[in-house]
């Protein structure tokens, strides 16, 4: 069985038929989608498809796109409902959080400070709560890790994993695993399949952040979960197993990052 530990399966991309996208994903082996929220908006909706779906949970969290239009009650509104999530057996983590120095308009030195702002404090919920955290680093890795030292959560995913073999190390020496999806399957991705065949098997994780990242076989169109083993089986090929055993692999380092995984 695969895990994918990171899919908006709430996406508009979807339109509307989130569950059986699952649905679909179980049959082909996905027993399990986490699902993170991007802001207080879509709290409501990843809990609801979480429990609608039995091969599904969900973190809470603002993403760092969403930040730009957020104030300091939605920190305090995610601080309240992560309390109240914690005897939620479909609740894993805070997510989807982090840095984004990629876009322009939120490289501006204030946006940038208001996006440090916001990671430092969702970080220190996680700790609060001894929860791990799905994080997003877009040309962010060095400062995410500053972050990441100086306020500790309980380990976590650093998704969409694409910076240098010291910066892996570093994470994997803080307690996180990797995330690797649809960008790995392209050849033309030399740096992301060199990391994903040398790095230690046990620091990985899968994930297709569907609908978006689709891998080479289906870009431009929209991703989907179900699409998880044909990844996995890349992976699998760059190392020469077995894709049996990647999927156990990748599967154990799953519930290894984020404990509260069904």
């Amino acid at each position: 069985m695969w895990i994918d530990t990171h899919c908006h399966l709430d996406a508009h991309e979807f339109g509307g038929a989130s569950l059986d996208v699952a649905r679909e994903a179980a049959g082909e082996g996905v027993s399990m989608i986490v699902i993170p929220a991007v802001d207080r908006h879509n709290f409501d909706v990843v809990r609801t498809l979480a429990h609608g779906a039995p091969n599904a949970c969900y973190t809470l969290g603002i993403h760092p796109i969403y930040v730009p239009q957020a104030d300091d009650a939605d920190l305090a509104l995610l601080r309240t409902r992560v309390e109240a999530a914690m005897d939620d057996p479909r609740f894993v983590g805070i997510g989807e959080i982090g840095l984004d120095f990629f876009i322009p308009m939120l490289c501006e030195p204030a946006m940038r400070e208001k996006q440090e702002r916001f990671f430092r404090e969702q970080l220190k919920v996680a700790r609060e709560f001894g929860l791990p955290v799905l994080m997003h680093v877009r040309k962010s890795q060095d400062v995410v890790l500053k972050h990441v030292r100086q306020i500790r959560p309980a380990g976590g995913i650093a998704h969409a994993f694409n910076g240098s073999f010291q910066q892996a190390a570093m994470y994997i020496d803080l307690g996180f695993k990797l995330g690797f999806g649809g960008a790995m399957t392209f050849t033309r991705a030399l740096q992301i399949r060199r990391l994903a065949t040398d790095l230690p098997l046990d620091a990985l994780v899968l994930e297709t952040d569907a609908p978006d990242i689709s891998p080479s076989w289906l870009h431009p169109a929209r991703n989907s979960p179900a699409q998880l083993p044909a990844i996995g089986t890349i992976l699998a090929t760059l190392r020469g197993l077995t894709p049996a055993a990647v999927a156990s692999a990748t599967t154990r380092n799953a519930h290894a990052a984020l404990p509260r995984l069904p």
